[in-house]
């Protein structure tokens, strides 16, 4: 009887150790869950805050002179021509003669439409457009804010563009508007510039 009672005490004396080891003060348990306290604590901004954010940020290149880091390098003009999400853009700078002029100005933000974005343009109005280097110019000049423009400062926002009028802003955490177009892909650096990608090709009011 006696040999069956000590591995009893000896297993109660046991739990009893490992019991005050890992919870001998009633600050242990809530240590154990801090871990989890910031995950759900930390706000998405400050993310937006350091990097590129939004649904369309998984089409531009990995790596390269056309991803986030090689446009980095490159002044804004020469930063969209290595993306290939920005091919109809660039095109129509180059034909607005607007590149040197984009690639010297300093700390600006640029509202960048996809090619997706000029495709919803219908291509008689679009080639009118591009065939008319003075209106080109003004749609163009009108997607550019003489600023730098941060993510915080996007949630509700005038902003005087290049071309002379005024741009919208709206939203919040990484969803935002600018006029009636979608930020798809936001703070994108260049070595000038601040870009965001936006659906939606910005028309200047007449």
């Amino acid at each position: 009887m006696n040999t069956r009672i000590i591995p009893a005490v000896l297993l109660t004396a046991g739990l009893a150790l490992g019991m005050a080891a890992c919870g001998g003060s009633e600050e242990e348990p809530s240590s154990a869950a801090s871990p989890s306290a910031p995950a759900t604590s930390a706000p998405a901004a400050p993310v937006a805050a350091d990097k590129p954010f939004g649904s369309a940020c998984s089409a531009v290149p990995a790596d390269g002179k056309g991803s986030f880091s090689g446009m980095a390098a490159d002044p804004v003009a020469t930063a969209a021509s290595n993306n290939p999400v920005l091919s109809t853009l660039v095109g129509a700078v180059k034909e607005a003669g607007l590149v040197d002029t984009l690639n010297s100005a300093q700390n600006v933000t640029v509202f960048a439409p996809t090619n997706d974005a000029f495709s919803k343009i219908p291509k008689a109005t679009l080639d009118k457009v591009l065939s008319d280097k003075k209106a080109l110019t003004g749609i163009l000049t009108y997607h550019v804010v003489g600023q730098k423009v941060a993510p915080a400062d996007l949630g509700s926002g005038d902003f005087k563009t290049l071309q002379g009028a005024m741009v919208k802003s709206s939203g919040s955490g990484e969803s935002f508007k600018v006029n009636d177009a979608n930020v798809v892909c936001g703070n994108v650096k260049t070595a000038n510039a601040t870009v965001y990608i936006v659906d939606t090709v910005l028309m200047p009011p007449a």
